[in-house]
């Protein structure tokens, strides 16, 4: 029997994505936004305010980058989450990372991290509906100590969901089953 619990904000698990801009003066700024999917293929969307730091900065440069959070980075992924990019402004430095800057975008691309995509801003949609920011994904990289057989070895990635009803960061990494293919054995 199910029981019922409040509502939250989320649907579980969601993904932990760190987003990273400039700012004004060049540094780096990352956010960690747990509201974030694809819209499509080459199309993110990312459900932030437009009172986020790292929002005006996209909108500004026209450019951000999405990293996939490991469990490798769990602090720093919360830390990014839980400071303001508007009250801190080494935000980044402190974090320890490293970064390069994109080729397509004008963003960084955060290199301790195993996934990026390299997104050129599209349009902020605002009002109920909205979904905030939609970016097109111009290029998606992953670190090749994370691939096998020329695809995202989601063990070695060791990519980490946010739990939204304890707050909780969880590991994902074990497989369950194949997709479009086990639910073919009812038909």
């Amino acid at each position: 029997m199910k029981q019922k619990i409040n509502t939250t904000e989320a649907i579980f698990p969601m993904p932990v994505l760190l987003v990273a801009t400039y700012n004004e003066d060049g540094t780096i700024d990352v956010m960690n936004a747990a509201w974030g999917t694809m819209l499509d293929r080459n199309r993110v969307a990312l459900n932030l305010t437009e009172t986020h730091k790292t929002v005006e900065n996209i909108k500004r440069r026209k450019g951000f980058t999405v990293h996939i959070a490991d469990a490798a980075h769990v602090v720093e992924a919360d830390f990014f989450g839980v400071v303001s990019g508007h009250n801190e402004k080494n935000k980044f430095a402190k974090s320890g990372l490293t970064a390069v800057k994109s080729s397509l975008v004008d963003a960084p691309v955060i290199n301790e991290l195993p996934i990026a995509l390299e997104c050129e801003f599209i349009e902020y949609q605002s009002g109920d509906t909205g979904l905030g920011v939609i970016g097109r994904v111009l290029q998606t990289s992953v670190e090749s100590n994370k691939m096998k057989d020329g695809k995202v070895d989601i063990d070695a990635l060791q990519a980490i969901t946010f739990d939204p009803y304890t707050h909780g960061y969880y590991l994902v990494n074990k497989r369950v089953g194949e997709a479009f293919k086990d639910g073919l054995k009812l038909k």
